[in-house]
């Protein structure tokens, strides 16, 4: 009954359809009415047209509040897509407009390094109406943050033995790309990976990914790792490489510090891939869309050292 009563409704009001993605983020009418410039009553009018329009209720009460109901969840998620579109037709419809908005990132930080920190160099003269508003995060996070609409992309990383499983409502866009390889004490020879059995090891702790690429790896050859430092910031990495805590995986084609060796890592390698990730259909605004048109520009590409062939990637 819903659905047929939203494809058959062409004239929802696009004011209205605010009123409600508002209500989704903000879970008060009092502060809907705030930040629409509105009256409390007024806000309820619009909800309950809106709920009329589409023949079911989209809101019900939560002690002296309300939230939205399963129906007017999904309307307000239909409304994100909605609107966006509408703004972007108006400003395509006006030759002479430029990009102008607040676009929020949030991505890990080499990502940032690399890709978003030149971009936001480039927009300040290209894209001045373009305001960048940057959070650190780890995929996981990022992707999470994107699904409840808290920011308009997600900078995330994924290899090619452990993809990140994207929505369906979500559109990655590749960025680049770099080898990873077994961070050692130096000076070290390459040598079988079964030989690290009985190492101890050092994976991130705020992202799956990376243990579960070393899991792969350890499978594969015959031991399971013994994990016993979860660290997230790459030079602790080294410091407990170098004071002989553990070892673990890096990127290579990085300046790491004396005392650490990364070692090429073949049959398989491991790649890492990067992208920009948005919800599917929003990526033409023009404020998003010139963002994702600087990102995709690789301005800072390392030169790598002892390069074995590139792994296979992934989606």
């Amino acid at each position: 009954m819903y659905r047929s009563r939203i494809m058959n409704t062409l004239d929802l009001n696009l004011r209205r359809l605010r009123v409600l993605l508002e209500l989704s983020r903000l879970d008060s009418m009092r502060e809907v009415a705030d930040e629409l410039a509105m009256t409390t009553s007024s806000v309820s009018q619009h909800v309950a047209a809106l709920s009329a329009e589409v023949g079911t209720p989209l809101i019900e009460p939560d002690g002296r509040r309300v939230r939205l109901t399963p129906a007017g969840r999904r309307l307000a998620e239909h409304a994100v897509t909605i609107l966006a579109a509408v703004e972007a037709a108006r400003r395509d419809l006006d030759p002479s407009s430029e990009p102008e908005g607040v676009v929020r990132v949030a991505g890990f930080a080499t990502g940032i390094r690399r890709s978003l920190l030149p971009a936001i160099d480039e927009l300040a003269t290209s894209s001045p109406g373009v305001d960048v508003r940057m959070s650190e995060y780890e995929p996981l996070e990022a992707l999470d943050l994107l699904g409840r609409d808290d920011v308009d992309v997600a900078l995330v990383y994924d290899y090619n033995l452990a993809p990140a499983p994207l929505r369906n409502d979500m559109a990655a866009r590749h960025l680049w790309s770099l080898q990873w390889g077994l961070a050692v004490p130096s000076p070290a020879r390459r040598r079988p990976f079964s030989s690290y059995a009985d190492q101890d090891w050092i994976v991130n702790s705020r992202n799956t990914a990376d243990e579960d690429v070393l899991r792969t790896l350890a499978s594969m050859a015959g031991f399971a790792p013994r994990i016993a430092h979860r660290i997230d910031s790459l030079e602790m990495v080294e410091d407990l490489i170098v004071a002989g805590h553990g070892i673990g995986l890096l990127p290579r084609g990085r300046t790491t510090r004396r005392g650490v060796r990364v070692l090429p890592l073949t049959d398989p390698a491991v790649t890492m891939h990067v992208y920009a990730v948005t919800r599917r259909g929003r990526e033409q605004w023009p404020p998003l869309r010139v963002v994702l048109e600087h990102l995709a520009r690789d301005h800072h590409a390392p030169a790598q050292r002892d390069q074995p062939a590139e792994g296979p990637a992934s989606a």
